[in-house]
């Protein structure tokens, strides 16, 4: 089969990891570019440029939920013109940090932390970022805590290695297949994406 031509855009470095993962899972894919500019404000401003330009190459656009009450309110408020069959708008419930918990087997050992500690049904959590956050706050990993947790005293929400050191478990350790059986929109995404035909010009 010849591999479908995607670019990518994300809202940052810990989501583009876990969409080539995704993509690399199914083996569909020949990724050109990755836009990646830090937050969701980039990816807001720039989605009509996407969905017009999906007319000649699909995209895969990934953001977070976040506090809105449902994907279909965020689709409709950040694109006001009708969607490109092209363009794959993708939605992590209610952040990408919940598709990487509901892998708790390879989470837990990563994070060095018991099994047990893991929240079930992710996808509710209201904050999965600060989840991520406390575990790591009771590792037996130095290496962890000081990668993922805040420094004391700093008003940061999470620690100065924390998209890298979760990239490095999402490229060697998380298994999408466990995680899709706990996080139903990681299942509505890898299933959108292994079944996707392009519609060409």
């Amino acid at each position: 089969m010849t591999p479908i031509p995607v670019n990518l855009a994300t809202e940052d470095e810990l989501s583009e990891v876990t969409l080539f993962k995704i993509l690399a899972g199914i083996d569909r894919y020949a990724v050109g570019t990755a836009y990646r500019r830090g937050g969701f404000g980039y990816l807001r401003r720039t989605i009509c440029g996407w969905n017009s330009a999906a007319k000649g190459i699909p995209f895969v656009v990934l953001t977070d939920l976040d506090t809105l009450e449902c994907p279909a309110k965020l689709i409709n408020d950040w694109l006001p013109v009708p969607k490109h069959p092209n363009l794959l708008f993708r939605i992590a419930v209610r952040e990408v940090e919940s598709w990487l918990l509901a892998d708790p087997g390879n989470l837990s050992e990563f994070l060095t932390v018991q099994k047990a500690l893991l929240p079930t049904e992710t996808d509710a959590l209201a904050d999965p970022k600060a989840a991520i956050v406390n575990l790591a706050r009771q590792s037996r990993s130095k290496a962890i805590r000081d990668r993922i947790v805040p420094r004391r005293g700093s008003t940061a929400k999470q620690g100065p290695d924390y998209n890298g050191c979760l990239g490095s478990f999402v490229r060697g350790s998380w298994d999408v297949n466990a995680a899709k059986g706990n996080s139903p929109s990681l299942a509505k995404t890898v299933d959108r994406l292994a079944s996707f035909s392009p519609v060409w010009r």
